[in-house]
């Protein structure tokens, strides 16, 4: 039996209205017009699905058993109407995102807050972890997109926008003095203390991987989770720390750190937004991502 949802329509606001008039008047549609579609989907099914009455319409009981049905059909549609719509004007929705300590803190936070303000009821997500992880959410389709810092191993299937610069540096505490009067040769690092990152960080190997470049392999006495805590260990001069100098800034300005001179400075980096191309995103999505496209620079 192939009825048009048209039809059933038109009954389920007849039924609701009890009277054809005004459920002509709610569709928009002629008298006639709504009578024809009754009387279409009444030839269809096979039966009466109402008797006019002085008052208007009244259910047959096969017109009642049926309407119980399409009423709860129909308004489940209309619901989700309403839901389409309130995520396309922003008034409801999700946003998944991944990014590492340092993207947030220095690039995504002041987006996150300003959008919120904007769209308070949008739910945002923020899974924390570093680089290869969040490259593998966006692959798993666990987040809408990631914001992450190069190197980023593997760009097949996603498309990338640089939005940020980034400059890795090596810092010490004020025990280390010394050092801060020459500009050093990487060699001498590995004579050196050193605090690094956790290996499974994109930070972590373009440090190895450029030392490596300078025929220099590091052991570092201590690997740690986070740029902060790195941070918090060269001010106690418990080594040489390789981070991103946002991290150091702060206490590089109040003298609690020294930045270390070498004989050619790390190359810069990026910070980055991914996303898989072939995927669509939520029009919540869509909007953050737009307002932080400016910055793009790729």
């Amino acid at each position: 039996m192939d009825i048009s949802l048209e039809y059933y329509k038109i009954f389920y606001y007849v039924g609701k209205c009890g009277s054809i008039t005004v459920a002509a008047r709610e569709l928009a549609l002629s008298q006639p017009a709504v009578s024809q579609g009754l009387k279409l989907l009444e030839d269809s099914i096979g039966t009466k699905l109402f008797v006019r009455t002085p008052k208007g319409v009244q259910f047959t009981a096969e017109g009642e058993a049926l309407y119980a049905y399409v009423a709860r059909g129909y308004e489940a549609i209309r619901q989700g109407e309403k839901l389409l719509k309130q995520m396309m004007n922003l008034e409801t929705g999700e946003i998944h995102i991944g990014a590492s300590d340092m993207t947030l803190k220095y690039y995504l936070l002041p987006y996150l807050e300003k959008y919120h303000a904007r769209y308070p009821n949008i739910k945002i997500t923020v899974s924390n972890a570093p680089t290869p992880e969040t490259l593998e959410y966006l692959r798993e389709g666990r987040i809408d997109f990631g914001v992450v810092s190069s190197p980023i191993e593997e760009t097949d299937g996603l498309e990338v926008w640089k939005v940020r610069k980034i400059e890795d540096i090596f810092i010490a505490g004020n025990n280390f003095r010394d050092l801060k009067k020459r500009t050093l040769s990487y060699a001498e690092l590995m004579k050196l203390p050193l605090l690094f990152l956790e290996k499974n960080t994109s930070t972590r190997k373009y440090i190895d991987d450029f030392l490596m470049a300078q025929n220099v392999v590091c052991n570092p006495e201590f690997e740690l989770a986070t740029s902060d805590m790195l941070v918090q260990f060269a001010c106690r001069n418990m080594g040489v720390a390789g981070v991103v100098r946002d991290f150091a800034q702060e206490y590089l300005e109040t003298g609690e750190v020294l930045e270390l001179s070498f004989d050619r400075a790390v190359p810069e980096r990026s910070l980055c937004i991914v996303m898989k191309r072939t995927v669509p995103r939520s029009s919540a999505a869509e909007r953050l991502l737009n307002d932080m496209e400016k910055d793009r620079f790729d």
